[in-house]
C-alpha cells in the first residue's frame, strides 16, 4: 500500500469518525433524558412489585465501577435470567462522582429489567459528588419498608455525621415492627478474618467509634443482614448473630482468587420467615487486554455525558487531524521556488531594515561581527538599518540607529549571553517609529523572538538567519546535553524557521541540516562576507611591533581565533599541540585570539601541560586590529564543531593563512581538502598529522596559502551585501503578492 492510499484511507477514517461523534451525540440528547430523585420511582416499582407477597428476593452487588464489561455484559443478563423482584448495589456503583460517570451508570442500569437502589458509598462522594447523588438519586441514608422487611441505607463517606445517622437509626429500629431488617453501607463495619493484601485501614468504616457503636446498636434491635462493598471481595463475618457480608466483586479490580472474585449475592426471603443468601460467582472474569479497551472506550463513551465543551473539544482535534491529512493527500505543493515573482521593485526603492540580536558589537563573536558588517554594506547602498540589541557596559552611549534594551541577566564570566528586557514597550514604540519594511532576526529566541512578533504586528516580513549550532551550547542550559540537543533545539530552530518568511544559511551542509529537521520556510544559501581588502594591507610597522611584544622569533607561527568556551573545543587542540612538542625538534607557537569563560581553566591547563611559552592566550582584540594578528601566523588551527560557517576561517584565508580544521556543517563548505588546507574528523592523531605536515614542509604551506587567499576573494562584503538585499527584495516581493 502506497504511503498516498494510507494517507486517504486515515482521511476517511477521521471523517467517518467526525460523523459518528457527532451522530452519537445529537442520538443522545434525543434519547437520554435528564432524571432526578431517581429513586423515587424505583421505590414505588419495588413496593408494587413486593404488594401481597409472602416470599420475594433481591439480588445485592458491590463495586460495579461503572464496568461495562462485567457488570453491563455478564452480571445484567445472568440478574434479568433469575427469579429476582429487585436489585441494591451496596456501594461504589461509579468509578468516580463526575456527571460523566453518573449518567454512564444510569445507562447501564437501564438494561435492569427490575428496580434498583444505590448505596452512597465512596466513589460516589469523589469529586463533588455527594450532591449529585442527591440531585439524581435522593437522600445519602434513607429508609423505606417493602412487603415484610425494612431496608435502611446508610452514608459511610463522613458527609452526615455518624452521630447523627446512628440517632437516626436508633429512632427507625425502635419503631419498627417488620419481620425483617437489612442494612446497607458503603464501607465495611467488620474486618476479614484474613487479610486482604489491597485494603488499608480506610477502607473500613471510620472513624473506629462509628465502627463499634454501629455494631453495638445493630445487635441491640437486631437486624437480618448487614450489606458493604468497597473492597474487591466476598467476605462473611460475624457479631453477636448478626451476619456481616462485603460483596465486591461486580466489576472493579478483582484478583480471581479465594476470597476476590466477580459475583453477586442473592437474597431470599421465604414465606415461612427465614431468610438465606448465596453467592452467584462468574465462572471466567475478564481478560486483561480487554479490560483495558473497556476502560478507553468507557473514557470516550463518558465524554459525551459532560455537556458540550468536551464533545467540541473532541471534534475539533479529529477536524484538525483531517484538515492536516487533507492537505497532505489532496493539496497539490510545489517545493520549487516561484521564478515569477518580479523582485525589481524593492530592489529600486531605498529599504529600512530593523535587526534583531541577542548580542552585538561591543562584545566580540562572530554574530555580532557580521551583523556589523552587513550594516556597514547596506548603509553603503543606501539603505537604513536599525539594530536592536543588548546593553553592555561598554556601550557608547550615543549609537545612531541603535536601540539598547537592558539586561534582566547574562550567563558566562564575561556575559557571553545576555537576557534582554524584550518587555519594554518604549523598544516596541521606537521599532513602530522606525517603520521597517523587512525585520531581519539573528537568533531563534527572546530578541528575535521579539523580531518576529513585531513583524507580525507591523504587518512585515521576517527573515531569519540560522548563525549557530545551538545544540553544541548545552552546557549553558539546566537541562540533560541530549534532551537539549535532540528535542529543544532541533524542535525550537524548526519552529522559529517556520514562522519566518525567509531563512538565510551560510553553507550547503546547513540548509541540508535544517531541511532533515524539518525547516519548509524558503532558504537561501548565502555565506557572511569578509572585508577581503582589509586583509591584504596592513602596516608591517604595526605587525612588527606585535612581534616584538610577543617576542615572536624564528619560528612557525599557528593562530587560532575563538571564543573561550566549551562548544569551541579548545582542549582539542592544546592536547595536540602538547602531543606536537614531544613529536618534533621545531620550534612553533599557538596564538589564541578570544575571551570567554574558559579563559582561567585552560590557562591552567597550559601551565599544567608545560605550554607556557608554546601556547598564548592573548585575549580579545577589536575586529579593526585582527587583519594585523592574522599577518603573525604561518597557518591557522581550528577545531570547533559548533559553526555554521566559520567567518574566521575565511579572514584566515584572506591573509593567506593555510587551514587545518575539524570537519562540521560550517566547515566543510570553505575548506577545500588539500587546496587551502585541511579538514579533517575529530580524532586527534589525524588532525594532528596534518598540522604537523603544514609545520614541517614550508613550499606546501606556501601553496596553501596562495590558494587560500585567492579563494576567500569570492566572500567579500560587498558582495554579501548586495546578495542580501536581493533577498529582502525577493522576500518582500512574495510577502506582499501572497497578502494581495
Amino acid at each position: 500500500m502506497t504511503k498516498t492510499k494510507l494517507l486517504k484511507i486515515l482521511f476517511y477514517l477521521n471523517i467517518a469518525i467526525i460523523v459518528g461523534l457527532i451522530g452519537y451525540k445529537v442520538y443522545l440528547n434525543l434519547v437520554t433524558s435528564e432524571f432526578k430523585a431517581e429513586h423515587t420511582d424505583q421505590l414505588a416499582a419495588i413496593s408494587a412489585r413486593l404488594e401481597g407477597q409472602d416470599s420475594y428476593s433481591f439480588a445485592v452487588v458491590g463495586n460495579i465501577n461503572n464496568s461495562v464489561g462485567i457488570f453491563e455484559r455478564r452480571i445484567i443478563p445472568m440478574l434479568n435470567n433469575e427469579n429476582i423482584d429487585f436489585l441494591i448495589s451496596a456501594g461504589n456503583a461509579v468509578s468516580s462522582g463526575g456527571e460523566d460517570k453518573y449518567r454512564a451508570i444510569r445507562g447501564t442500569l437501564s438494561h435492569l429489567e427490575m428496580p434498583y437502589l444505590l448505596t452512597f458509598g465512596e466513589n460516589e462522594y469523589e469529586e463533588f459528588g455527594s450532591f449529585r447523588f442527591y440531585d439524581h438519586y435522593g437522600p445519602h441514608f434513607f429508609s423505606f419498608t417493602a412487603g415484610n422487611s425494612r431496608l435502611i441505607f446508610l452514608d459511610s463517606t463522613g458527609k452526615t455525621p455518624w452521630q447523627w445517622q446512628l440517632r437516626w437509626l436508633t429512632e427507625i429500629l425502635k419503631a419498627d415492627n417488620s419481620k425483617h431488617r437489612f442494612v446497607f453501607i458503603g464501607h465495611p463495619p467488620m474486618e476479614p478474618a484474613e487479610e486482604f493484601i489491597l485494603a488499608e485501614e480506610d477502607d473500613y468504616l471510620q472513624p473506629i467509634e462509628f465502627r463499634h457503636a454501629l455494631q453495638q446498636t445493630l445487635s441491640n434491635y437486631g437486624v437480618d443482614r448487614v450489606f458493604s462493598s468497597n473492597i474487591s471481595i466476598y467476605s462473611e463475618s460475624d457479631y453477636k448473630g448478626i451476619p456481616y457480608i462485603t460483596t465486591g466483586g461486580a466489576g472493579g479490580l478483582v484478583l480471581n482468587q479465594d476470597e476476590s472474585f466477580y459475583h453477586y449475592v442473592k437474597v431470599s426471603v421465604n414465606a415461612d420467615g427465614s431468610v438465606d443468601h448465596s453467592v452467584q460467582e462468574l465462572e471466567i472474569g475478564q481478560h486483561p487486554i480487554l479490560k483495558q479497551l473497556e476502560s478507553f472506550w468507557f473514557f470516550i463513551h463518558s465524554l459525551f455525558y459532560v455537556g458540550y465543551l468536551n464533545f467540541i473539544l473532541l471534534v475539533a482535534v479529529f477536524l484538525v487531524i483531517s484538515t492536516k491529512l487533507y492537505n497532505a493527500v489532496f493539496i497539490g505543493k510545489d517545493y520549487y521556488p516561484d521564478y515569477d515573482i518580479d523582485a525589481d521593485p524593492w530592489l529600486n526603492r531605498h529599504l529600512k531594515v530593523a535587526m534583531f540580536t541577542n548580542n552585538y558589537l561591543p562584545f566580540i563573536g562572530g554574530v555580532p561581527i557580521s551583523i556589523e558588517r552587513l550594516r556597514c554594506g547596506l548603509e553603503k547602498l543606501k539603505d537604513t538599518v536599525l539594530i536592536v540589541a543588548p546593553r553592555y557596559k561598554k556601550t557608547r552611549k550615543k549609537e545612531k540607529n541603535v536601540i539598547r534594551m537592558p539586561s534582566i541577566f547574562s550567563f558566562g564570566e564575561k556575559s557571553e549571553f545576555r537576557f534582554a528586557n524584550i518587555f519594554s514597550s518604549a523598544v516596541r514604540k521606537k521599532v513602530k517609529a522606525f517603520k521597517p519594511d523587512i525585520i531581519h532576526v539573528h537568533h531563534p529566541f527572546w530578541i528575535g523572538s521579539l523580531g518576529v512578533y513585531m513583524a507580525r504586528r507591523l504587518k512585515v516580513p521576517a527573515v531569519y538567519t540560522y548563525h549557530t549550532r545551538l545544540e553544541h551550547y548545552a552546557h549553558f542550559v539546566f537541562l540533560p546535553g541530549s534532551l537539549f540537543r535532540n528535542i529543544i533545539a532541533h524542535f525550537l530552530v524548526r519552529r522559529f524557521a517556520n514562522k519566518c518568511d525567509a531563512v538565510i544559511v551560510p553553507t550547503d551542509s546547513t540548509e541540508e541540516y535544517l531541511r532533515m529537521i524539518g525547516v519548509t520556510a524558503p532558504t537561501y544559501v548565502q555565506p557572511t562576507g569578509i572585508e577581503y581588502d582589509r586583509f591584504q594591507h596592513v602596516e608591517p610597522a604595526q605587525v612588527e611591533k606585535l612581534k616584538k611584544r610577543l617576542k615572536i622569533k624564528d619560528e612557525t607561527v599557528f593562530v587560532s581565533v575563538s571564543r573561550l568556551s566549551n562548544e569551541k573545543n579548545i582542549d582539542f587542540m592544546i592536547d595536540a599541540l602538547a602531543e606536537l612538542k614531544k613529536n618534533t625538534d621545531k620550534a612553533f607557537r599557538l596564538l589564541i585570539v578570544g575571551d570567554g569563560h574558559q579563559k582561567q581553566r585552560l590557562q591552567a591547563k597550559i601551565d599544567e601541560l608545560g605550554l607556557t611559552q608554546t601556547i598564548q592566550l592573548v585575549g580579545s582584540v577589536a575586529p579593526e586590529n585582527m587583519a594585523n594578528w592574522y599577518q603573525l601566523g604561518d597557518a591557522f588551527l581550528f577545531a570547533s564543531q559548533s559553526e555554521t560557517q566559520g567567518m574566521v576561517i575565511l579572514e584566515a584565508m584572506a591573509a593567506g593563512l593555510p587551514v587545518v580544521a575539524v570537519r562540521s556543517s560550517g566547515i566543510d563548505d570553505v575548506v577545500e581538502d588539500g587546496f587551502n588546507g585541511y579538514k579533517t574528523p575529530a580524532k586527534q592523531a589525524v588532525w594532528l598529522e596534518r598540522v604537523e605536515r603544514i609545520l614541517n614542509d614550508e613550499s606546501l604551506r606556501k601553496e596553501l596559502s596562495d590558494n587560500a587567499e585567492s579563494f576567500a576573494k569570492a566572500y567579500s562584503v560587498e558582495r554579501f551585501s548586495q546578495d542580501v538585499r536581493h533577498i529582502y527584495a525577493e522576500t518582500l516581493a512574495r510577502y506582499h503578492e501572497a497578502k494581495n
